[in-house]
């Protein structure tokens, strides 16, 4: 079975301006969303992690196949009109939120796609909810997004895509997907976040 709702996704409304994204509540199986939480690895620290970098269980690391997979790049690109056939794929994860987390920024030029799909149970808080924004102000809200489990959201980076959220501190776990302009900017961010969890590790970073 597969893990992920490839036509749900499909069938989920994209919206053009200020910027492409697009919301998906239910992107992960229902059969199938509890069992991949399970698998989601224990993250101590805050800050975004390489896969490689942390010990997901068995079908976390089977979704993560899905995310990479030619079918997933397909409906992604279908959904944004952007050829992703031959674009390489960041992913990294996230287990703690800190205060300085959700600052507003578009992402950066080596990004085409952003999705982010989250990994928390029965979301509450009103910090940690990503928005997306008409300009760099943060009460500029166009969505705003709780971080429930199996939720995605997704969206074409340009000089407009404006996003954050309020403070929060504490576990907020998402998996985000990068379809980067180039391999060498893939390597180079992915190696920034390595030394970073490297660092973190040494320092017994809290």
């Amino acid at each position: 079975m597969a893990l992920i709702n490839l036509e749900a996704f499909r069938a989920a409304p994209l919206a053009t301006e200020p910027f492409q994204y697009s919301l998906c509540p239910d992107f992960l199986n229902t059969d199938e969303a509890q069992a991949i939480r399970r698998d989601f690895p224990e993250i101590a620290h805050p800050g975004l992690y390489p896969v490689e970098a942390t010990s997901p269980g068995p079908k976390f690391q089977e979704l993560i196949r899905e995310l990479t997979s030619p079918r997933v790049t397909a409906a992604f690109s279908e959904k944004f009109g952007v050829d992703l056939t031959n674009r390489p794929t960041m992913v990294t994860l996230r287990g703690r939120c800190q205060e300085k987390d959700g600052r507003i920024h578009t992402d950066s030029e080596a990004k085409l796609i952003t999705a982010l799909l989250y990994f928390n149970d029965g979301w509450e808080a009103e910090g940690g909810r990503l928005r997306l924004l008409g300009s760099d102000n943060l009460n500029d809200i166009i969505a705003e997004v709780p971080p429930n489990l199996g939720t995605l959201v997704a969206f074409k980076r340009s000089d407009k895509s404006f996003h954050g959220h309020e403070p929060y501190i504490g576990v907020r776990r998402y998996v985000m997907i990068n379809w980067m302009t180039s391999g060498l900017a893939a390597q180079r961010e992915l190696m920034r976040h390595k030394l970073s969890a490297q660092t973190k590790k040494m320092l017994n970073y809290a």
